[in-house]
Formats: C-alpha cells, sequence, structure tokens
C-alpha cells in the first residue's frame, strides 16, 4: 500500500489556498473575501489557513508573489549594457502587469490593506516592495559604474522617478498606461540621471 507523502500534500493544500485567495478576490473583490471562502475553494479546513497566515491580506501577500515571481524567488533587472533598454522592458512588463485585470485587481486589493493593517504593510514592503527596488538600485550602481548614471545620482529617488509615475497613473486612472508612457518615463528619468 502507498502512503502518501505529508510535505507534497502540505504543499499541494499550500499552492491550492494560494489559488484559490488570487481566483475569489479577482472574482468578487477583496472586501467580499473570506477565509471561509477560500478553505471552500481550496478544499481544505479554515484551520489548515491559520496555521500558515493570521490574515485573508497575509494570504494575498502570498497569493501575488505566487504569480509574480520568477521560480527562484530571485529578482534581478535586464543588464544587457544598454541601461534604458533594460529599463523600458521593465517598465513595460509592469505596464502589463497593473493592465491584467486579474493582477490589477489583486494589487488594489494588496495597497487597501496595506493602508488598514501596519502588520501586511511592513510584509507588502518588505517582500514585494524592497526587493524589487533594491534590483532596480544595483542595476543603476552597475550602470554607474560603466559612466551610464552620475556617480552621485541619489538612486533611491532614481527608482521613485521610474516607478512613480507609472504606479501614479495606474492608481489614479488619469490617462492610459501605455508602453508609449513607460517608454517617456524611462527617458525623463534617464536625462535626470545622466552624467552631466
Amino acid at each position: 500500500m502507498k502512503t502518501s507523502n505529508p510535505a507534497r500534500r502540505s504543499e499541494q493544500s499550500r499552492q491550492a489556498i494560494l489559488s484559490a485567495a488570487f481566483d475569489l478576490v479577482a472574482e468578487s473583490g477583496y472586501a467580499r473575501l473570506t477565509i471561509e471562502a477560500i478553505a471552500a475553494r481550496a478544499g481544505v479546513g479554515k484551520q489548515t489557513i491559520y496555521r500558515w497566515w493570521p490574515s485573508k491580506g497575509a494570504v494575498l501577500v502570498d497569493a501575488f508573489l505566487s504569480r509574480t515571481s520568477d521560480e527562484e524567488g530571485g529578482l534581478a533587472l535586464p543588464d544587457t549594457g544598454d541601461l534604458g533598454a533594460d529599463l523600458r522592458l521593465v517598465l513595460r512588463a509592469i505596464v502589463d502587469e497593473h493592465n491584467d485585470p486579474r493582477l490589477d485587481t489583486m494589487t488594489r486589493a494588496l495597497i487597501v490593506e496595506s493602508l488598514n493593517d501596519p502588520a501586511i504593510n511592513t510584509e507588502i514592503t518588505a517582500r514585494i516592495m524592497e526587493p524589487h527596488l533594491e534590483a532596480t538600485r544595483e542595476r543603476l550602481r552597475g550602470a554607474q559604474r560603466a559612466g551610464q548614471v552620475a556617480e552621485d545620482a541619489d538612486l533611491s529617488v532614481a527608482v521613485e522617478l521610474l516607478y512613480g509615475p507609472v504606479h501614479h497613473r495606474w492608481m489614479l486612472r488619469t490617462a492610459p498606461l501605455t508602453h508609449e508612457y513607460a517608454d517617456t518615463v524611462v527617458e525623463f528619468a534617464l536625462r535626470a540621471l545622466r552624467v552631466a
């Protein structure tokens, strides 16, 4: 008789929970999402969810990461030697994510939750935002070493110059979020960062 592997069963349950949370928030929105609904959709008990996550917001953080991180969980920006091309590629990918209705709904839900729950805000900052910002700063450091970015450029401000306008337009829906807009943001940021 074959016995099932508890670790494998546990990972299957975890993935089912993350998929259920992602699907449910896309279908009915964050306000109507409940741990009970996630458990029912995933085919697990509520206690299984509470054993791994303290709240539905915490489940959503992991669900978001499961959809947006690579298999190794690492982050690195492309480095082709052409900083502008690399940054355009990254910002265009962010535009595509924001224009994906399912990821849009999930991201907006996480932002709302982070405004209401300091613990979730800390999780989002530490696990989603800061790794991405640091990967961008590291790419800009490489560009500084190559003489493509001024040595005295404040790289923390630089990443805000790159990502801030895109997130502002997406968040407030002030105008269409397009690849052309992302390219323009990169162009303006690079003008500010280039060696005089």
